[in-house]
């Protein structure tokens, strides 16, 4: 009875920690993108402001497919989440047809239409956290006991990669590789096949980067880009310039002088170069503190969810987690040189229509599984203590 009631009856509950550091990585965000891209606009479109108003139009829409999401019950989600993840590979398939799939800097990853450029990895990494956080839910004892169960899942991920490759995108394809993996860790599948397709991926990823010239540029740049910082290298050694200019407190806001045509991909990929030059170190660790925060939050929910039975709910927030704290820290890590150059935004901060509105989606989405989980939480209490009241024993 208790878990039909809660079906039915959903209390209205913001989540304060996930709602304000998303917010306020948002903002940063917006004010970064500004900065950034301001001489970039001016001279392209003679307009500084023409990024910000972009960007600001896809928070709009970005904070109405949140509200969306909040009004989504997750049963709903759960009973088509197979549907979405054969959209995303539909999506994959269209974007590399000609005449369909916009190519920018020699990659079609993106949709064309008349005022949106649609990235569908976006979409496909979404997909990926839905349907796996569904196929666990349904199968938990033939992931744990049989190989079978283990197997199935990574069927749709080699097409999936195979076709994000095609694009390509190797970033996108790490990402969702590592968010299955960590599902499946996470779901307690047997740890020597696990280890062994770890080492599997790492060949196959490894042997995709050396068969690729332009990625095994990239492996081999990252380690010392000051051999040719005019080169392959070059903007690697932007980026550190930009991370030694800021210091501890930065150059302050607007001051960086990598954003002026130094820096390649200033506002998108790079962005968070620029944040470190004119916020310095203390504005870099606020940004990442803000992403741990969402992160743990993440796993709060789902253990939450977990106890309590709803176990689409956990995985998801698993998923979800995964995927911004994978995300945030590739991106990172590529500015400062500690990763290879991968084409990955940050999330919330980064310029980019389809990134913000699939982001604010999970932002909305981790909300509605926040306010299920506070909800059943309520729920419980209220029931635990009618029984005690009666001088029963509640177990849940």
């Amino acid at each position: 009875m208790l878990k039909d009631n809660h079906k039915k009856s959903v209390t209205f509950y913001l989540d304060p920690w996930l709602l304000g550091s998303s917010l306020i990585l948002v903002l940063i965000g917006l004010l970064m993108v500004f900065s950034a891209s301001m001489v970039v606009a001016d001279r392209q479109y003679h307009f500084a402001l023409y990024f910000l108003v972009k960007q600001s139009i896809y928070l709009g829409m970005g904070i109405i497919a949140a509200g969306v999401m909040l009004k989504i019950p997750l049963s709903f989600i759960e009973k088509y989440s197979n549907i979405l993840m054969l959209f995303a590979l539909l999506l994959l398939a269209l974007v590399l047809m000609p005449g369909l799939g916009h190519s920018v800097n020699g990659a079609r990853r993106w949709l064309g239409f008349s005022f949106l450029s649609l990235q569908v990895s976006e979409i496909a990494k979404l997909g990926v956290v839905l349907f796996m956080a569904g196929y666990i839910t349904r199968h938990p004892h033939e992931i744990r006991t049989y190989l079978s169960g283990f197997i199935k899942p990574f069927i749709l991920l080699i097409i999936m990669a195979g076709l994000l490759l095609l694009e390509p995108d190797f970033g996108a394809t790490s990402v969702i590789t590592c968010i299955v993996l960590g599902l499946l860790f996470l779901s307690g599948v047997r740890l020597w096949p696990l280890f062994l397709l770890l080492i599997f991926v790492a060949m196959v990823m490894g042997l995709v980067a050396i068969l690729s010239p332009y990625r095994l540029a990239r492996l081999t740049t990252f380690l010392n880009p000051w051999t040719t910082p005019f080169g392959s290298g070059y903007q690697l050694t932007q980026s550190l310039i930009a991370f030694g200019r800021g210091g501890l407190t930065g150059v302050g806001l607007g001051n960086s002088v990598q954003k002026l045509f130094y820096l390649p991909e200033a506002h998108t990929d790079f962005l968070f170069a620029v944040l470190a030059e004119e916020l310095g170190l203390i504005g870099a660790l606020l940004v990442i503190v803000l992403f741990v925060a969402i992160v743990v939050r993440c796993f709060v929910l789902a253990r939450r969810a977990y106890i309590a039975e709803q176990f689409f709910t956990a995985f998801v927030a698993y998923g979800l987690g995964l995927w911004l704290g994978i995300q945030a820290f590739v991106n990172i890590g590529v500015t400062a040189g500690m990763l290879p150059t991968k084409g990955l935004t940050l999330p919330f901060i980064s310029y980019g229509g389809s990134s913000l509105i699939v982001n604010c989606v999970v932002v909305g989405l981790l909300l509605r599984l926040s306010m299920e989980v506070h909800s059943q939480n309520k729920a419980t209490r209220v029931v635990r203590e009618q029984y005690t009241a009666r001088g029963q024993t509640f177990k849940f």
